[in-house]
């Protein structure tokens, strides 16, 4: 299925012009594609596709000449891999659905064709790419950023957003300005206090072509942001408000949204703090109110929760609730001093963090309508509020050492709390708590060898039991092998107590690198950001292969 249209020709005949005039110029890229033969294997549920080789793909072009660059991104699933969002038809195929020109002078900057865009922290806009996630959510239309005087940025866009090879039915425009007090008012320049005030606008158009009920077509949201520094403090904070936008997300209620996020730090030589809390209400966005899961999203609501890099910290990660949540997070970071009794030789790092979600306040609208009943305003609450409820929980302290020249650690624990009848991380019905051990440790052999390995536990009475990872990687120059193991030895059905193996290789040199590995995955979630996919259980051989230039 070949999906390039009339519309792409003229950009195809740019790029092909390209190599024409490179000499005038300058030619950047990337490339990338991910490979995977699938092998069914009833022990997991794995059942492989009736293509059994599918692949992920895509291939970056920039021009740069002076104030102007150009660019396209061609991509191809053949077929899309399994658990990536519309991996059924609609992403199969291939086409160049990312094209683009920008030019900028004299503080204007004008781009047409599709972009990427972010307003503030994202609460009332945010467009972006995440390949793990398949997320591609950019917008195709114009965007015009201008900076009159130092200090004061301003940005309008207007487009309709990437539906995997097509676009989404609404429209979306935007506005945005954000001006730092202490660049225009010269009597505050060379202030300590630092202050940067921020606001948007930005609505989307639908057709209403509901048989039932009256839909608004143009629904608004507005964002109000500050960020306040002093010396070594920070403050940002940003409050959203959306108009009522009846979605397949809040079951088509005439509710209005709002959305609140506070994040404040401090920081000295060998000491981190960060305090920050999260408040949504009814908050989901989209270009299409019958869209659901990761499709057209046009805001982003960023999680509260640490984004834990170790597989089984990350087993049961949390996903953002749009439909309502009150969220806190806090985190310490000190190096304690070479030479010291606790930092030894030399040095040691201790990181404490703290997270937890609760739902928030609802009460029904009336006696005689239930809660969130379709085609009501749905619920009442207060601003702020916080339910009793508990979604989250995570208690967590990482220790990092190195003992000698040759020599290092890291240690974690964590302690976890969900309820799964929310966050839907597994089949499991209930609260799930769980403690989660790991030990990463690294010896370098010499300047160009390492051995590293992974010791993971993670102990829990409830869903599958407990499970058992250990993890081997040699670093040689160009070259790493790794053996893992992943091991549900304490699932309640002793069948099920299964080996996840993995064995892989990689080669990298430059820009350039390619990794082949074979071996079991498990079913579970994925997230970033707060965002999750579900990845089915699979067994087969994968091939990545990447390079810049």
């Amino acid at each position: 299925m070949i999906k390039i249209t009339v519309k792409v020709l003229p950009l195809l005949m740019m790029c092909a012009s390209l190599q024409l005039r490179a000499q005038e110029g300058r030619v950047t890229g990337n490339f990338q594609g991910d490979f995977q033969y699938y092998i069914s294997d009833t022990t997991i549920n794995a059942v492989s596709p009736d293509e059994r080789l599918l692949m992920n793909s895509y291939a970056n072009f920039t021009y740069h000449k002076g104030n102007f660059s150009a660019g396209l991104r061609y991509e191809g699933y053949l077929n899309t891999l399994a658990g990536f969002p519309g991996e059924v038809c609609r992403n199969d195929g291939v086409g160049i659905p990312h094209r683009w020109a920008r030019f900028s002078k004299n503080g204007l900057e004008i781009t047409a064709g599709n972009f990427y865009e972010q307003f503030g922290n994202g609460l009332s806009l945010r467009t972006y790419e995440e390949k793990n996630l398949g997320i591609d959510n950019s917008l195709d239309g114009v965007r015009v950023k201008y900076n009159p005087v130092f200090g004061l940025n301003i940005t309008g866009l207007v487009g309709k957003q990437r539906y995997y090879f097509d676009y989404g039915p609404g429209i979306v425009r935007g506005f945005d300005a954000e001006i730092g007090i202490n660049d225009v008012i010269k009597p505050l320049m060379d202030k300590m206090l630092r202050i940067r005030l921020g606001g948007s606008f930005v609505s989307k158009y639908q057709d209403d072509n509901d048989p039932v009920y009256v839909l608004p077509e143009n629904v608004a949201t507005t964002a109000a942001r500050l960020n306040v520094n002093y010396k070594l403090f920070n403050l940002e904070t940003e409050y959203a408000y959306k108009i009522n936008d009846p979605s397949q997300d809040n079951n088509y209620i005439y509710k209005p949204g709002q959305a609140f996020l506070a994040t404040s730090t401090y920081s000295q030589s060998g000491l981190g703090i960060l305090l920050s809390t999260k408040w949504v209400d009814n908050m989901s966005f989209r270009s299409d109110r019958n869209a659901v899961l990761t499709d057209l999203n046009i805001n982003l609501l960023p999680e509260i929760t640490k984004n834990h890099v170790y597989t089984l910290a990350a087993y049961y990660p949390y996903a953002t609730q749009p439909a309502g949540e009150w969220g806190i997070q806090a985190e310490i970071f000190y190096k304690f001093k070479r030479k010291t009794t606790l930092g030894g030789t030399y040095g040691t790092q201790i990181a404490l963090n703290y997270a937890r979600v609760h739902n928030i306040d609802k009460t029904q609208v009336s006696d005689t309508i239930p809660l969130n009943a379709m085609g009501t305003d749905g619920y009442k609450t207060q601003f702020f509020s916080v339910g009793e409820e508990l979604y989250f929980e995570d208690i967590n302290v990482e220790v990092s050492k190195k003992w000698t020249k040759k020599f290092k650690s890291v240690l974690t624990y964590q302690h976890l709390t969900l309820d799964n009848n929310i966050l839907l991380q597994s089949e499991y019905h209930g609260m799930i708590k769980a403690h989660i051990g790991i030990a990463d440790l690294t010896y370098k052999l010499n300047s160009d060898y390492s051995i590293s390995t992974e010791l993971q536990g993670m102990f829990t009475d409830q869903d599958k039991g407990n499970w058992a990872l250990g993890l081997i990687e040699i670093n040689a120059p160009n070259v790493f092998f790794t053996i893992m193991d992943n091991w549900n030895y304490g699932n309640p059905e002793k069948d099920q107590r299964i080996h996840y193996f993995t064995l892989g290789m990689g080669y990298v040199k430059g820009g350039s690198r390619i990794q082949l590995s074979y071996g079991k995955q498990r079913q579970g979630v994925m997230c970033v950001g707060g965002v999750c996919r579900m990845v089915p259980a699979s067994n087969g051989v994968m091939l990545s292969m990447s390079s810049t230039f």
